[in-house]
């Protein structure tokens, strides 16, 4: 699905060295508590390449997200994203789950509702659906952070694509805490 479509899919998002999101059992205390006691390189800060979370999501109109990260984020105790119109992606929850989110059951569907909107920025968030719609050419940039810890197992952010993606490196950057942050511009086949 490469069909034209009023908006960008964004992404921006870490993982391990190693390429996971989450330990197995979802846990990422791995990033949100990462160790103090560590010296990192001595060079100065550099902000991502995108700019911070903030920066990324003012850029932003709608966000699509996999229902496991939807319930992650109910565990934080507040909603984040009350200024946008948030889609989960979920042939589970019943749709009219909660009223501050539509659940779809496709990325047709997904694709549907965002054109409808007029969306702009969409970000794409949680493992399986930046998998689906990476295999489906709706995502145009992805800002990766790299935590330093290999995590040897967990949920990965990349899985089996149809065919090779490639990406054009635009910008690399780090952060004091040993983070490595690049952000990719994904090229057309």
């Amino acid at each position: 699905m490469t069909a034209e479509r009023s908006w960008r899919g964004r992404v921006f998002i870490a993982t391990s060295l190693d390429g996971f999101i989450a330990r197995p059992d979802g846990d990422i205390e791995w990033l949100t508590q990462p160790r103090a006691d560590i010296d990192h390189l001595k060079a100065p800060d550099q902000p991502p390449p995108n700019g911070d979370y903030d920066t990324f999501m003012s850029g932003i109109d709608h966000i699509v997200m996999g229902r496991t990260t939807y319930e992650k984020v109910l565990t934080f105790g507040f909603w984040p994203y009350e200024n946008y119109t948030v889609l989960i992606l979920s042939t589970h929850l019943p749709p009219a789950h909660d009223e501050r989110v539509t659940v779809v059951s496709s990325i047709d569907a997904a694709h549907r509702i965002l054109e409808d909107h007029q969306a702009h920025g969409v970000y794409i968030d949680g493992g399986k659906v930046i998998q689906s719609f990476l295999a489906a050419g709706l995502i145009d940039e992805i800002t990766l952070t790299h935590a330093p810890i290999l995590l040897g197992s967990g949920l990965p952010l990349f899985g089996a694509l149809p065919t090779d993606t490639h990406l054009r490196l635009d910008a690399v950057s780090h952060s004091g805490n040993g983070l490595t942050h690049s952000t990719y511009t994904i090229i057309p086949s």
